[in-house]
């Protein structure tokens, strides 16, 4: 199959093009298209040319566009899947999961819409708040999560009147270009537009003059490279970034019983994943209890090719993270003790085996700083004001977790951890309506719900003196 940029409502080749690897096989997948500089100003030109029309439609025609986008990934969610599995790794029913829940975010945001606000209708002045778009939209969209996350931005976008550009990961730019072909006739040419990169155009298009705002999801050292390129023409920026998530086990808790949750919140998507918990804190009185009952977990985990059935985790998405996380393992085996995993198979594939470690503490690299891969350090704790504050010691803030039989004193604890998020009894539950985003370095304003979307806009205030 040959894969295309879509450009001004047609697909084109690339100036160039890359090649995209299966992970699980370590063998070249497909030849990817890789954008110029040049068809990046195309690209931003024609969401450019098409913003004047597409701001002007009505809300509702924009609502069944939307709609129109969701029917086409439903109908092809199998083929999107099995891409999606094979360029980035995840088990297929986890990539159906994702495809499935990218149409439902889509249909989510016909469900808003942006209504004048009256803030005075006095006898002497009447004062509205409208919601007016913002222009070309730059969505850059990471390799964890690259529909379901492109989906927390294009829908919003969108139905805001905005026009936008999409630049996927390169590692995973197939399923982004397969998806661009399916909907290409969907919406006005133009509307939409993606292309890809062997992350060199990040930077243009961040810094183009005609781009109003960047939508960005990644790594906090690029969200940093990112606010600067923007700052020069002060424009508008999201930026969900890196987190280092705490989960608080208290003393009440059943070991057997809340340990594959805490496991699932930890190895999911093999812990590539933005909010998922990178460091466990537990209370001394049951620590080597549900160090045992993660081992056990762990150890059972079937770790294949994402397409073979009854695989749960598939392999790292590539090489440099791979390479990343064998490295904090390695510096792991003289902090700590490794209780399970913490071994690559010996056979092609980025594969590393779910690693717990146990006997570890603050001040060390797999607990200070983001490993992002399947490994968890398990903290012992005694007092619960310092594991809040050893908690909220971290530079990051993006999510969290406490653990207990008795919510409400969960809910204590959680009212006094830093995070943009926290869950109690759960962990990386995320909704559409829900608005998500971080403190500190983990990230500036918010996506999803009615704030997501007002982050899309530009607030527009008429005072009118009678």
């Amino acid at each position: 199959m040959t894969y295309k940029l879509l450009i001004g409502g047609k697909l084109v080749d690339g100036d160039q093009t890359m090649d995209v690897l299966n992970p699980a096989t370590e063998e070249v997948l497909a030849k990817c298209p890789r954008a110029s500089k040049a068809q990046l100003d195309q690209a931003v030109a024609a969401a450019k040319s098409a913003f004047p029309a597409w701001s002007k439609t009505s809300i509702d025609e924009r609502k069944k566009v939307l709609n129109g986008i969701a029917d086409i990934i439903e109908k092809n969610s199998d083929e999107l899947a099995r891409l999606l599995t094979q360029e980035q790794g995840k088990p297929l029913a986890d990539a159906t999961g994702e495809i499935l829940g990218a149409a439902a975010f889509f249909r989510y945001f016909t469900s808003l819409d942006l209504p004048v606000r009256i803030i005075e209708d006095s006898d002497q002045k009447r004062v509205e708040a409208h919601r007016r778009p913002l222009g070309v939209i730059g969505a850059i969209i990471p390799w964890n999560f690259p529909i379901v996350l492109m989906a927390f931005k294009v829908p919003p976008a969108l139905l805001a009147g905005n026009t936008i550009v999409v630049k996927p990961a390169p590692t995973t730019s197939l399923t982004t270009l397969r998806f661009g072909e399916l909907i290409a006739n969907a919406l006005p040419a133009g509307v939409l537009n993606i292309i890809t990169d062997a992350n060199d155009l990040g930077g243009e298009l961040t810094a183009h003059p005609d781009v109003r705002k960047i939508s960005f999801t990644g790594s906090t050292a690029t969200g940093s490279k990112v606010m600067a390129g923007a700052a020069a023409l002060l424009k508008r920026i999201t930026l969900e970034l890196g987190g280092n998530d705490a989960g608080i086990v208290l003393d009440d808790v059943d070991p057997k019983k809340v340990a594959p949750e805490l496991f699932e919140g930890a190895f999911e998507n093999n812990g590539q994943v933005c909010i998922a918990m990178k460091r466990l804190y537990v209370h001394e009185s049951i620590y080597d209890e549900i160090c045992d009952e993660l081992v056990k977990i762990a150890d059972a985990a079937i770790v294949g090719d994402g397409l073979k059935q009854g695989t749960q985790l598939g392999p790292l998405q590539n090489k440099m993270q791979f390479d990343k996380v064998k490295a904090i393992i390695e510096e792991a085996r003289k902090d700590g003790n490794i209780i399970a995993g913490g071994t690559t198979p010996e056979k092609a594939g980025y594969f590393i085996r779910p690693t717990i470690v146990r006997d570890i503490t603050d001040g060390t690299r797999l607990v200070d700083e983001e490993q992002f891969g399947p490994v968890l350090p398990v903290i012992k704790y005694r007092d619960m004001a310092d594991v809040i504050a050893r908690a909220n010691a971290s530079p990051y803030g993006l999510g969290g977790s406490v653990w207990s039989s008795n919510p409400d004193r969960a809910y204590e604890v959680a009212n006094q951890m830093d995070s943009g998020t926290i869950w109690v009894n759960q962990h990386g539950s995320l909704g559409p309506n829900i608005p998500f985003g971080g403190a500190k370095q983990s990230g500036l304003g918010s996506e999803l719900g009615e704030e997501g979307l007002a982050e899309f806009t530009q607030l527009k205030v008429i005072n009118v003196l009678k």
